[in-house]
């Protein structure tokens, strides 16, 4: 397995593995939806990155995206690691991990203290993963759709 940053010619697998991401957690992306985090990604000013995973052959099946955010209590930015997909055939390989690792080390290389990120309740594999690095935490995420 092999990570590497999103380039422009992998719009297409980008976006069918950004409408499997959604389908998982019972949503869809709105119209236009994929023009604005595509441009977010090559935003040279905007921190917010897609990498993927690769097979042996180069053949991506996943993907990760993650960004800077401020963290006010402590004064300092985190990484938040917002999406993270792997294709439903090869999970349990070890890609997930690869690719929380890669954001890990993305965080360490740029001296932030800390990668946060969210599931849903009924994602128990992604949670068994998650529950290797850390135990989950008491927050309770409240949404208003305005």
């Amino acid at each position: 397995m092999k990570v590497r940053p999103l380039e422009e010619n992998d719009r297409a697998i980008w976006e069918q593995f950004m409408n499997e991401y959604a389908e998982f957690y019972k949503t869809s992306v709105p119209d236009g939806g994929h023009d604005g985090v595509w441009a977010w990604i090559f935003d040279e000013n905007n921190d917010f990155w897609c990498d993927l995973i690769l097979d042996d052959e180069g053949k991506p099946f996943g993907f990760t995206q993650y960004q800077l955010m401020h963290r006010s209590l402590s004064g300092a930015m985190v990484c938040y690691l917002s999406d993270l997909y792997v294709r439903p055939d090869v999970r349990g390989t070890g890609a997930g991990r690869a690719l929380i690792d890669h954001v890990i080390n993305f965080a360490k290389d740029r001296g932030l203290n800390n990668v946060r990120w969210l599931t849903q309740d009924y994602n128990y594999a992604g949670r068994r993963l998650y529950d290797n690095y850390a135990s989950k935490s008491d927050f309770i995420l409240y949404s208003i759709p305005v």
